[in-house]
Formats: C-alpha cells, sequence, structure tokens
C-alpha cells in the first residue's frame, strides 16, 4: 500500500464497526465477550458488533466481503462467489478462529476452517466479533477469537413479513422472503434466501476450460419457535441450512456442492431471581462434495453433536457463570465411493467464570478445563480488567491462554497425517484506551499474541506421510505484534466518518518472515450521509504486501478498493438499495493457486454493481 493510502487510513482510522449514526449504540446487548448478556459499554473485550442495516448495505456482497471491513479481519479467497474464503483474525491462521451460528460449530473438522462463502448475508441478523484468545470461554480453536453468527429472529406478536429482491453485474439474481409472528404463547420466524451469479473465472487465466465463467447458486433457510411455558421458562427450536453449488478450476468442468446445517433444542429457565439455566442440544453438519475430473469424486463430512448446559449465578458482587460443554466430533470422508478417512473424538469441557462492577472497576475471569478422546486434558484461563476514568475515558487490560486441536487430516489423512502432532498453544495480553462522546468515538488496543507448536504442512517425508515438504509437523514460534486503531465521528447530525486501522507483525520468530498472506497494514475509510429520504456513503478499504508463500518471495502488492452504496426510502417500508464495488477496476490478488513459477493468481472482481428493492414490514 502506498504512503498516501496509509496515510489516509491513519488520519480517518477511528471508527467503530458500524458506520450510520443510529448504528452508535453502546446500550445493546453482547453476549460473545463473556458467554452472557451484557451492555456493551461494559464490555472488556475488543468486539465488534455488525446489525442488520449495515448488512443489507452490503447488498449481494459475502460474508467476507463484510468481515474484511472489521477492525483487525483481513481475507483470502480462491475466486468469486462460493469459492474456498479464509479469515485471518488479528494475523492469526485460518483455523484459529471459532465460528458460531446461533451458537453451534458448523466448521469442517478436516480442514479446520468454516465454509463463510456458504453463509448467505440474507439469513444473518447479527454478527459479533471478539478479537482475542477465547478457548477459556469455548475450548479449542479460539486463539484468534470468536465470530458468532446470529439467523434472522424478528419477534413481533403480530405476523410480520420482510422480502427483497435484487439484479447486479455478472447476471446476479437474489431473493429474500420471510415471515415472523407469534399465536398465543408460540412466536416463530421463517426466512428463505437465494443466490444465483455467473460470477468470472476463478483462476486469472485466459486460454483452456479454467478460462470460463464459474457460477455459483446458493438456497438457504432458517426457521425458529419458542414456546413460553410460564414466566421465565422457554423452549425453543432452531434450524439452519445453506445449500451451495459453485464451480471452479481445475482444468476440468469442475463444481462442488456444500451443505451447512445446525439445529438445536433450547431450554432457558429462570429459577429464581438468582439463577438462569440455559440447556441447549444441537448438531451442526459440513458437507462437502466434489467433482474434480470425469473419474474423481470425493466427499468430505463433519457432523458435531454439541450440549451444552450453563447456568448463570447473579449475585450483588457480580455474575458467576458455571458451564458444561460435550462436543462430539464425527468425521468422514470418501474418494470415488472408496472411504479413506472415518475418524471421531469427543471432548467434554467444564467451565466457571466471573463478570462484575464495583463502582468504575469492571472485572471478568475465567477458567476452563477440557478433556478431549484425542489429546487429554487441557487447562485455560483468562482475565480482563476496566477502569472507567471519566463517563468518557476507559483503560482496559486482559490476558488468555488458548489452544488450537490439530485437525483430523493433519492427524489421520492416508499418507498425509501424523496421530502423534500436538496442539498448538498461545498466550496474549492486551491493553486499551476507549473514549466515547457525544459525537465521538475512538479506541486504541495494543496486543502480543505468542503461538507456539505452530502447525505447518511443510514437514519432510515421514513414515505416514509420503508428500515431502508437505507434510504436518509441529514448527517454532510464531509472535504477533500489533495495534488496532478504531473510531467514529458524527461530522454532522447527518454526516458520519468513521475507519480502523490495523499494524501489526505477524512473524515467524525463527525466519523472521510474515505468515502467509497477512499484511502489515490493513484498515477501512467509512463515510455515510443522510439527505432526506437518501442515504449514501463510500468505502475505502486496503492493506500492504502480502505474501503466499511462508519464504517470502511469491509477493502480492498492496491494494486500495473504493465502493459506493446509497438507499432512498420510498416510504416507510419500501426502500432502495444499490451499491457500486471497486469503482476504479482495481487489478489486486488475494491468493496464488501455488507457489511455483507457474502459478496463476486467483481472480478477484473487477469494477461491479448491485440493484435492490426491499420490504420490511413495521411492527
Amino acid at each position: 500500500m502506498n504512503k498516501k493510502v496509509i496515510a489516509g487510513l491513519i488520519s480517518l482510522a477511528f471508527h467503530q464497526s458500524i458506520s450510520a449514526t443510529e448504528n452508535i449504540n453502546l446500550d445493546e446487548v453482547v453476549v460473545t465477550a463473556s458467554r452472557t448478556s451484557q451492555a456493551r459499554e461494559n464490555v472488556i473485550g475488543d468486539v465488534t458488533v455488525i446489525d442488520r442495516q449495515e448488512i443489507e448495505r452490503m447488498g449481494a456482497g459475502s460474508v467476507t466481503d463484510l468481515l474484511r471491513m472489521q477492525p483487525g479481519v483481513q481475507i483470502s479467497t480462491n475466486g468469486g462467489a462460493g469459492t474456498a474464503s479464509n479469515i485471518y483474525l488479528r494475523g492469526t491462521n485460518d483455523q484459529h478462529v471459532v465460528v458460531l451460528v446461533d451458537g453451534l460449530r458448523i466448521n469442517s473438522a478436516t480442514l479446520g476452517t468454516t465454509s463463510f462463502e456458504n453463509i448467505p448475508l440474507g439469513q444473518i441478523e447479527s454478527i459479533e466479533i471478539l478479537r482475542g484468545p477465547a478457548s477459556s470461554l469455548y475450548g479449542a480453536d479460539a486463539i484468534g477469537g470468536v465470530i458468532q453468527i446470529f439467523t434472522r429472529k424478528n419477534i413481533s406478536t403480530k405476523p410480520v413479513v420482510n422480502a427483497a429482491v435484487g439484479l447486479g453485474s455478472f447476471n446476479t439474481k437474489t431473493a429474500e422472503f420471510g415471515i415472523s409472528g407469534a399465536v398465543s404463547a408460540l412466536k416463530y420466524g421463517v426466512n428463505v434466501s437465494s443466490l444465483d451469479t455467473e460470477s468470472f473465472s476463478a483462476k486469472r487465466i485466459r486460454t483452456g476450460k479454467d478460462a470460463d465463467d464459474d457460477s455459483y447458486r446458493n438456497l438457504s433457510t432458517s426457521a425458529f419457535l419458542e414456546l413460553a411455558l410460564a414466566q421465565g421458562h422457554t423452549w425453543g427450536l432452531q434450524f439452519f441450512e445453506s445449500k451451495g453449488h459453485a464451480e471452479f478450476d481445475n482444468g476440468f468442468e469442475n463444481f462442488g456442492e456444500q451443505t451447512l446445517q445446525s439445529y438445536a433444542f433450547t431450554s432457558k429457565n429462570q429459577f429464581n431471581d438468582i439463577w438462569h439455566s440455559t440447556f441447549k442440544l444441537g448438531m451442526g453438519v459440513d458437507d462437502s462434495d466434489s467433482t474434480s475430473s470425469p473419474t474423481s469424486y470425493s466427499e468430505f463430512r463433519t457432523e458435531q453433536q454439541q450440549l451444552t448446559w450453563q447456568n448463570d449465578l447473579t449475585f450483588s458482587f457480580g455474575t458467576v457463570t458455571l458451564a458444561y460443554d460435550r462436543l462430539e466430533q464425527d468425521a468422514k470422508s470418501e474418494s470415488n465411493h472408496k472411504t479413506s478417512l472415518k475418524k471421531e473424538r469427543n471432548n467434554d469441557g467444564l467451565l466457571i467464570g466471573y463478570l462484575g462492577k464495583l463502582g468504575n472497576h469492571h472485572l471478568q475471569a475465567s477458567l476452563r478445563e477440557d478433556h478431549n478422546t484425542q489429546f487429554g486434558n487441557y487447562t485455560t484461563g483468562g482475565a480482563g480488567y476496566a477502569y472507567r476514568i471519566s463517563p468518557e475515558w476507559r483503560i482496559t487490560a486482559s490476558y488468555g491462554k488458548a489452544f488450537k486441536a490439530p485437525t483430523f487430516n493433519q492427524l489421520y489423512f492416508p499418507n498425509f497425517g501424523d496421530p502423534n502432532l500436538a496442539p498448538e498453544k498461545s498466550d496474549n495480553v492486551e491493553a486499551g484506551v476507549k473514549y466515547t462522546g457525544q459525537n465521538f468515538n475512538a479506541g486504541i488496543t495494543i496486543f502480543e499474541n505468542k503461538i507456539r507448536n505452530l502447525i505447518a504442512n511443510a514437514g519432510p517425508a515421514a513414515a505416514g506421510c509420503t508428500l515431502g515438504g508437505f507434510c504436518p509437523i509441529n514448527v517454532g514460534k510464531v509472535e504477533i505484534l500489533g495495534t488496532t486503531i478504531d473510531g467514529n465521528w458524527n461530522l454532522t447530525d447527518n454526516l458520519v466518518l468513521s475507519g480502523n486501522l490495523t499494524v501489526q507483525s505477524p512473524r515467524d520468530e525463527e525466519s523472521d518472515q510474515l505468515l502467509v498472506r497477512r499484511g502489515n497494514r490493513y484498515g477501512t475509510v467509512n463515510m455515510m450521509h443522510t439527505w432526506g429520504s437518501l442515504q449514501w456513503g463510500t468505502e475505502i478499504t486496503g492493506s500492504s504486501t502480502r505474501y503466499n508463500d511462508t519464504s517470502n518471495t511469491k509477493a502480492m502488492k498492496g491494494y486500495m478498493l473504493v465502493n459506493f452504496t446509497a438507499n432512498y426510502k420510498l416510504s416507510p417500508e419500501w426502500k432502495i438499495e444499490a451499491r457500486a464495488n471497486n469503482v476504479f477496476d482495481k487489478n489486486y490478488i488475494l491468493a496464488y493457486t501455488g507457489n511455483s513459477a507457474t502459478a496463476v493468481p486467483y481472480n478477484t472482481a473487477g469494477s461491479n454493481l448491485f440493484v435492490g428493492l426491499r420490504y420490511n414490514m413495521k411492527h
């Protein structure tokens, strides 16, 4: 990224993740930071909340498009819509983030990543991002943080309908429909969304079969039922399913079909003024089928049965949380209808947490013991402290331990895995200062994350691995030092300026090289203006140079993208939306197909436009 871009980001680098005046609501409730509901202004952790209004401004964009504009987030993609996408939170690996959909894991246990590309924006009500270690709350894999996605749940006593349609570049077509309401003590809701796009070639190549457009289509549904049994006692059912069909490039007319599912039963019980209990029993599924040649077929399926019993005890000195989590992971893969991997492991976690406020002092602590049938016992802890100097100024400090379990592929995949791999471990410290004024909000967070036993696919051939140079091994240490600045400034009642900037050094301690596909600097600047019924804005996002390989020889130059957004209210219920992405048609790279001299870049979208019509019935 050139110096002018960096200077511009720094000068405007005060951003609360939401970029409109009506969204700056410090009294809203945050759950992910402590597993209990708390006012956003009291949260000690480094948290971002993305609401439905911000999601709608994305138009036909993806979850990764939305997340890339948030503090501490970098992404990589293997082409256009529906192709593999990865999230790097605060410079950590793509496998270092726990992703929850309504409290359930839906990641692949074989790859260790979550299929963000198959989670449609049309099904999302809000997203909470917790940056920093969270294994003491959520168990394995939360070295970089937690991203929790909440599906749409519009609670109303009468039937309420929402709908939207849209058209865009690459012959993109979208549609959404939802209805929710209540019948006596029963609340209900159903949402359906679809996306169909011709997209563009996944590889930046102009010859052969890989030069064709790689289309994508998705059909998704979410639903909920909530029955009030008595005052303070409810039963609930939830369901989410996303079915995606994506074409990709590999010298053949390749395609993959992926299904993500989560469903659960929840019982919430307020037994007395002190004791609130939540019991959840659910399942998360990631099922992926792909055809890479006329004779080559493969399937990877992960099933994760999950049970949580959480008890929140509220006293005068704070809230004590006691929880038990049970996770049963089953993974299976087949190639050409022959089973190549079938493994399972179980994890039992016990958690004790504390959240308290003593005058201007805020305290948070958590201790968790995990017992796993594959790697044994592991204990993690975390502690946070905040002090409110004045009504506007607040300082925070925290420490946390975290760990990541090896994936099933890294452990057991034939001719590749090593069952003796050790879990990755990390220690993180951070400190922050936050200012909240009438028209200006800002914060700065400094963090240091040290990761040990990092797993890399870089080992020599061994007894169980024939892929010399690519075998999974525990390698040295990684130290990530960084600072994130974010803020929001209401210049006038109708004009909001916001931005964020992260400066970090995610490096291998031995080689002093940057980690793959992560840069030193990245950030976003947003401007949103309201003029009567018209709201329009500009987004500028950019990153410095990144590398596709561990030796830092396959460079991906820095870039800056400019997007325009607009919406016009035809009435309190009807709205026209428009979005123009990459308006200057920037040619940039997020990933290569490999590191050899013949490797080509994966494609990224040039200038594109989306226009939609939205209807939201008022309560």
